[in-house]
């Protein structure tokens, strides 16, 4: 994605060299195993299965102890004219049921540790999330 709409924090960070903008038409530059944890929030919805087949299994490369995935629930919303323009394409907002496949057949495994922990924070703290989340090991 482009930064251009990005607010000012994220911008600093990036010129700070905190934060990289990659291109996902290539592998990220990263070694395996670089980061402990991968979260990817917003981004999954917007991309074409060729580009989501390539990038998710690069997103469990580089992180040793797990991705966390923020993506939107189908029917939450309809895509507005300035989300097409900005991002090139409509969000196509996927089931759970069609995640939970795509983590079998891209060999993605749900972390059922991480994924109860959270539930059980979110309801101690009362957060209702807007989306849904999921817990991926990192490949081994």
């Amino acid at each position: 994605y482009d930064i251009e709409d990005a607010d000012a924090n994220c911008k600093r960070l990036v010129r700070n060299g905190i934060v990289r903008v990659a291109d996902i038409k290539f592998p990220l530059p990263y070694r395996p195993k670089s980061f402990p944890l991968v979260i990817v929030s917003d981004a999954l919805d917007y991309l074409s299965p060729r580009y989501l087949n390539k990038t998710l299994p690069d997103f469990a490369r580089v992180s040793a102890d797990g991705v966390v995935l923020f993506t939107g629930f189908p029917g939450q919303r309809k895509a507005k004219a300035a989300d097409v323009s900005k991002y090139g394409r409509a969000a196509k907002l996927r089931s759970s049921t069609w995640w939970a496949r795509y983590f079998i057949q891209t060999s993605l495994e749900e972390n059922e540790v991480a994924a109860k922990k959270f539930s059980r924070a979110a309801e101690k703290s009362s957060y209702n999330p807007s989306c849904q989340i999921f817990h991926l090991r990192s490949y081994r």
